[in-house]
């Protein structure tokens, strides 16, 4: 796999990835143009994590409408800034069984995420499962 990121003005770079994608890297304090290179990394882990939980849950054929995965994260004080808590939220909408969202998401965290796996090196990361359609079945 192979990136770069290159230069643009200020604190703006735009990241290109092998794949022919561009990120616009935003380092000022406001991020006005895009997100910071850390915010890409947390927003990496949710989408990472999401397409495991999504593939598990269409294998085991689980009748779920929507998924959406948020984090919200907490950096060392002092640099290198490194996240040292992340809370992931699962949001999952449908019927869906109970014990098949908890096996898709401990899945996803224990073997198939490596974008978590590469961040627990350095945080504590907590998930919490809510079913936006109620209580799902047993």
């Amino acid at each position: 796999m192979i990136a770069n990121a290159e230069w643009k003005q200020g604190m703006q770079f735009d990241g290109r990835s092998e794949s022919g994608h561009t990120i616009h890297f935003d380092a000022d304090a406001a991020h006005t143009s895009g997100p910071s290179p850390m915010e890409a990394v947390l927003a990496a882990l949710c989408g990472c994590t999401s397409v495991d939980v999504v593939s598990i849950l269409q294998k085991k054929r689980e009748p779920f409408t929507s998924l959406t995965v948020s984090a919200e994260a907490k950096q060392a004080e002092e640099p290198p800034r490194v996240f040292t808590h992340i809370k992931l939220v699962y949001k999952v909408g449908g019927k869906v069984s109970r014990k098949a969202v908890e096996d898709a998401v401990a899945l996803s965290k224990n073997k198939h995420c490596s974008v978590s796996k590469m961040l627990e090196k350095s945080a504590t990361i907590e998930f919490v499962i809510e079913y936006s359609d109620g209580e799902p079945r047993a």
